[in-house]
């Protein structure tokens, strides 16, 4: 019997938010393709960059949907049609979190939002929120700046550099989920 999972990097196409706080989840996507030496390519029925790991019959579909954040929902219709998945728990939506100090990594099953329009839009799309997240940290933005530029201001290279080792947490959190099941890998990401 065929298992199929699918994990999503959420992001916004295109070099100019390449290297912004929104995009962190399609960064972690990217370096755990990068670790199974997988490629991304475009896929237009699934409107995202989109890369498979075949393991016997299991297969996980890594997918950077090229709608917008925004619109993340409208990629995750082509991949469910695609790979049919059986139940929302065989998603990994991987995305930034406000609610989370910058570099934090916690991996969650189900729950809300919290304003995400990514989140929003695939929840929309699903027709559920029990699907399973890996939360990366970015904090609330200071001052006067509005989330909305906060989350899309490019980063620095210092700040690049910093997020560097929350990007690999990132991608171990989710090589655990898709090896040990998201519940069990709970307890060794959130301990952290």
């Amino acid at each position: 019997m065929t298992s199929v999972r699918v994990v999503l990097g959420l992001g916004n196409p295109g070099r100019e938010y390449a290297r912004t706080r929104h995009n962190l989840g399609a960064l972690v996507l990217e370096q755990a393709c990068e670790r199974l030496d997988l490629k991304l390519i475009p896929s237009l029925r699934s409107r995202s960059l989109l890369a498979e790991y075949r393991n016997g019959t299991d297969v996980v579909a890594y997918a950077f949907p090229q709608t917008y954040m925004n619109n993340s929902g409208l990629a995750l219709q082509g991949l469910l049609r695609r790979y049919k998945l059986k139940s929302p728990a065989d998603l990994i939506v991987i995305h930034d979190e406000l609610d989370l100090p910058p570099g934090a990594v916690r991996l969650k099953l189900g729950g809300g939002v919290a304003g995400h329009n990514g989140l929003k839009s695939i929840v929309a799309a699903l027709g559920t929120a029990d699907f399973a997240r890996i939360r990366i940290g970015i904090g609330r933005p200071i001052g006067a700046q509005s989330v909305v530029d906060y989350v899309l201001a490019q980063l620095t290279l210092n700040d690049m550099k910093g997020f560097a080792d929350t990007l690999a947490i990132a991608a171990d959190a989710l090589e655990l989920a898709l090896s040990k099941g998201v519940e069990p890998a709970m307890n060794d990401v959130n301990r952290e």
